[in-house]
């Protein structure tokens, strides 16, 4: 994009900060947030941050292109506050759509997420079956379905982007989400602390972790190639977590053993990869970053 205004909501949380802060460089960019997880600090001087949510009545909808990426982002975030997380991921979603296409904006590109495959060690396409296990990826289905609306009814383009595991690391833009941040980031912090992460199980699980510069890469392509439907945001390769720590450890120089306990949770999705074949085909988008160059990014600023 260049020379376009944009607006993008979640935009001092995590992703919503990179992508802002890529955008500004060539286009006018409105950081939306309402600071329940995000931080302006994450901006550079060249966005306009605007305390607002995504629930409100008059929102800086006259732009170009909207990105919407506010949302309460994890499964035990959503369950212990169900119905304020389904107003925003699903009404907040309507009425920011809503006022965009009242203003004159027709391309959007928004925020759904992988976990609706479930655990598979398999890449997972854009068609297979799919299912709503928890609030969280209830309310992300409802987003899907919503698009779908706007985009049948109206005259509007919206890119729906499931993404897969996102990381940055603490001395990027996740510190501010503490244990709701990438595992990467928490046991990189951990492990450079002397601590021991703390592992579910038997560590066995997989992640396609998908470091954040290719993540904004896409959804910013997803904008310029006004693509419709929904679309992976993965690397197609999956690491567990007992390798990941290890590739932490000879990164810092450490030798931190993970700590094992029982999983608590509920509902766990144990393995993750993606299939990213229909985004490179619709915008040639392939993953820059390979998950050893991200680890050695996120250790980094412990090694200064």
């Amino acid at each position: 994009m260049e020379g376009k205004r944009a607006l993008v909501t979640g935009g001092a949380g995590f992703i919503g900060s990179n992508l802002a802060n890529r955008l500004a460089a060539d286009n006018e960019v409105i950081a939306l947030d309402d600071c329940h997880l995000g931080t302006p600090e994450n901006l550079t001087d060249d966005v306009q941050f605007v305390d607002g949510s995504v629930l409100d009545d008059d929102l800086p909808t006259d732009v170009d292109a909207l990105f919407h990426l506010a949302a309460y982002s994890s499964y035990t975030m959503v369950e212990e506050h169900k119905r304020e997380a389904t107003r925003v991921n699903v009404e907040g979603f309507v009425n920011t759509v809503e006022q965009a296409r009242e203003d004159g904006c027709d391309t959007v590109v928004y925020a759904s997420t992988s976990s609706i495959y479930g655990s598979r060690t398999d890449p997972s396409p854009e068609d297979m079956p799919i299912e709503a296990r928890t609030c969280y990826e209830a309310s992300k289905l409802a987003r899907e379905r919503y698009a779908e609306y706007f985009g049948n009814h109206y005259d509007v383009t919206l890119a729906g982007l499931r993404f897969f595991s996102v990381y940055q690391g603490y001395g990027g833009a996740e510190e501010h989400k503490g244990e709701y941040a990438n595992t990467v980031a928490q046991f990189a912090d951990a492990i450079a602390s002397g601590e021991a992460p703390v592992l579910f199980g038997d560590g066995t699980q997989t992640r396609d972790f998908t470091h954040v510069d290719d993540v904004v890469r896409a959804i910013e392509l997803a904008a310029d190639h006004e693509l419709e439907g929904i679309y992976n945001v993965g690397t197609g390769e999956s690491y567990d977590f007992n390798t990941m720590v290890e590739m932490i450890n000879d990164e810092l120089g450490t030798d931190v053993d993970p700590e094992y306990v029982e999983n608590p949770l509920d509902v766990y999705v144990h393995d993750t990869m993606a299939d990213a074949t229909k985004l490179r085909e619709a915008t040639g988008w392939e993953p820059d970053v390979g998950f050893e160059e991200g680890v050695a990014r996120v250790c980094e600023p412990y090694l200064e």
